[in-house]
């Protein structure tokens, strides 16, 4: 009865002692859902608890970014023929050395990869033995920068203003580089030193 008046948003609230997880559906047009959650089942005491319903689901956002790269790969490959037979799309006028969208995608991508690829450097230095790895990570964040600047200067059309930006970058990835071979070393220098013991 409850049910078909709710909207398909859906959090999950846990409840400990015992575990047992439980889906609350949000009501419509209500960016929050209250709830009475019962702590100790041999007491008749409950907490209520006021929880702000999540906007997507995972599931959700999967298919969200999977709609997406579809229709950025679709309008990179179909776009400019359109455009140039069409005159419905508008014409861009943009300089000659503007980035095209697939090259867009490979810095965009590039650069998510390489903060992905720092987080899971973290977690592993999280684990008993590893902690040299976080250095890894630490160390990859000046190439973050380099980067950051790179896109930065493609984004303004490579602009003669901002041509600081390259130094910048030119320096960021020397020294990034510097930093990721020291933590390297430190990481062989670790690695030995567990295995002596």
């Amino acid at each position: 009865m409850m049910a078909s008046l709710l909207k398909p948003s859906q959090i999950t609230l846990t409840c400990t002692p015992p575990s047992t997880g439980r889906r609350y559906i949000c009501p419509p047009n209500s960016p929050t859902l209250s709830i009475s959650c019962s702590l100790k089942p041999w007491f008749s005491s409950t907490t209520n608890k006021t929880i702000k319903c999540a906007p997507s689901t995972p599931t959700t956002t999967t298919a969200m970014s999977l709609l997406l790269l579809t229709t950025g790969v679709s309008l990179s490959l179909v776009g400019p023929a359109l455009a140039e037979q069409s005159p419905l799309f508008l014409e861009l006028t943009e300089p000659s050395n503007a980035l095209s969208l697939p090259t867009w995608a490979v810095h965009v991508s590039s650069v998510v990869e390489w903060i992905i690829a720092m987080a899971l450097v973290w977690q592993y230095g999280e684990r008993p033995g590893n902690e040299s790895w976080k250095g890894l990570s630490w160390g990859m964040v000046p190439l973050l920068g380099g980067a950051m600047c790179a896109c930065t200067w493609h984004f303004f059309y490579n602009s003669e203003t901002l041509e600081a930006l390259v130094a910048l970058q030119a320096a960021l990835t020397f020294f990034g580089n510097a930093t990721m071979c020291i933590a390297a070393f430190r990481i062989y220098k670790s690695q030995n030193q567990s295995k002596n013991i």
